[in-house]
């Protein structure tokens, strides 16, 4: 039961703090509407995401004003559209079905422009992969992910290899924009099927037909709780965990309101210390407030490692439904900490390959020179496969190479998506390595059933 009391607690950390309820994300099953043509397949789309999803956004502004509680992005995730268009093909016709869905209910983002192909891809997923940056150079609230590893199966090189080559089109198609596109575009290591986030959220095949997910983020509140704490390194994670468990609750409160309203089945809560561009909102200040002169400064994957740790405990504890992407955050673009690093050069790509050894996705949001090589971009996506299958952990690269633009210039992406400085990246080709292709063998530690 969740108190009056836990509610107006967290008034405060609303008002002064940032506390939001950053995305309810209804998963939709489209399983039940394969089709033997493009465009039968793309109406079933668009009718079923309209009429699930029709009331979302009233729901969502009805539980703000209940509450008080900003829910900043109403969204919706689908079945991987690799597998719904494999029989007609018609992929891009429902990335046009989707964007369609969702300007018409209104909801910010959709994703589900999916493909799973962690160990091999077959003649239908290889053409969908083809059709990416066509899909999201045309459609506005389209966004897609690629999950090319696990730890079971091991890293898909040939995949990978491919990624590198979609994402630089990807840029170009979009370059009048500093190559936005590439902002919609995820590739993944062990992608958990219950993600509420964006641009990586999809609805996993091992999901229920309709079902509500919450991300919660306030990283302004574990900041603000930590200004407060003199005491060593003990006493900070449990200020953290504390403060997560008491934000997981708002989580859980919105979650099976907006389940119930929606009459769908309540998922997962997932808190993630996600940032925004706004002053106060930052997890890289969280880690300066532990003890760092600057983000990036040498003890910094070791904060956030404690930070990531108490974040997860204290969500587990305010919840039985905790999402597996619970935890710390490090888009550069979204958060002013992490920018103002970048910018000064204390935060390199170096450092925040090793930051992502510990937090909750990967190297985020971060932008290169436009003419940052395919294969550069593919060995990328190879460095954080491996962290993420070599730890079992969820890894993943969102990184733009902005047309036009290089070290020292900055690229603008607007709203929660923020700017960022462009970073350097090693000059050193790894053109022979990626171009070998095959799969990376799973580690000793999957042979366990």
């Amino acid at each position: 039961m969740i108190t009056n009391k836990e509610v107006f607690e967290t008034v405060g950390m609303i008002r002064s703090q940032h506390l939001d309820v950053r995305c309810i994300t209804m998963g939709i099953s489209l399983l039940d509407c394969i089709r033997s043509s493009a465009a039968e397949t793309a109406t079933k789309v668009y009718d079923k995401i309209t009429t699930y999803a029709k009331d979302l956004v009233s729901v969502g502004e009805k539980i703000s004003t209940m509450y008080g509680i900003p829910v900043v992005n109403k969204r919706v995730s689908v079945t991987p559209v690799s597998m719904i268009g494999a029989a007609s093909g018609g992929y891009l016709a429902i990335a046009k079905a989707m964007d369609k869905a969702a300007a018409e209910t209104g909801i910010d983002f959709i994703g589900g422009y999916t493909a799973l192909v962690q160990k091999g891809a077959t003649a239908e997923e290889e053409a969908f992969l083809l059709t990416i940056p066509e899909a999201l150079s045309t459609t506005k609230k389209v966004c897609s992910s690629v999950n090319v590893a696990s730890s079971r199966a091991g890293i898909n090189m040939d995949a990978v290899r491919r990624m590198g080559e979609i994402v630089k089109k990807t840029a170009f198609l979009t370059k009048e924009e500093d190559s936005i596109g590439c902002a919609k575009l995820v590739t993944f290591a062990n992608a958990v099927e219950d993600n509420p986030f964006m641009a990586g959220a999809f609805h996993g095949t091992g999901e229920a037909d309709k079902v509500i997910n919450v991300g919660v983020s306030g990283p302004g509140v574990v900041k603000a709780a930590l200004e407060s704490v003199d005491g060593d390194l003990t006493a900070v994670a449990e200020t953290v965990k504390k403060t997560a468990f008491k934000v997981t609750r708002v989580g859980q409160l919105v979650a099976k309101s907006a389940a119930s309203m929606l009459g769908a089945r309540f998922g997962i809560v997932d808190l993630s210390l996600a940032p925004t561009p706004a002053i106060g909102d930052s997890v890289g200040r969280i880690l300066e407030e532990m003890g760092l002169e600057r983000v990036g400064a040498c003890g910094t994957t070791a904060a956030l490692a404690l930070l990531n740790d108490a974040v997860k405990k204290g969500g587990i504890m305010a919840s039985s439904h905790v999402g597996g992407l619970s935890g710390a955050f490090i888009p550069v673009s979204e958060d002013i900490g992490m920018i103002e690093a970048a910018e000064m050069g204390a935060l390199t790509l170096e450092r925040l390959e090793a930051m992502t050894a510990v937090c909750s996705v990967g190297i985020d949001m971060v932008a290169i020179p436009g003419d940052t090589p395919a294969e550069v971009i593919s060995a990328m996506i190879a460095d954080e496969a491996a962290i993420g299958v070599v730890n079992q952990k969820t890894t993943a690269v969102r990184a733009i190479p902005v047309y036009g633009k290089k070290v020292g210039d900055s690229a603008s992406f607007g709203g929660l998506l923020g700017h960022a400085p462009i970073m350097k990246v090693s000059e050193y080709s790894p053109l022979k390595f990626i171009s070998r292709g095959g799969r990376i063998p799973a580690p000793l530690g999957s042979n366990k059933n």
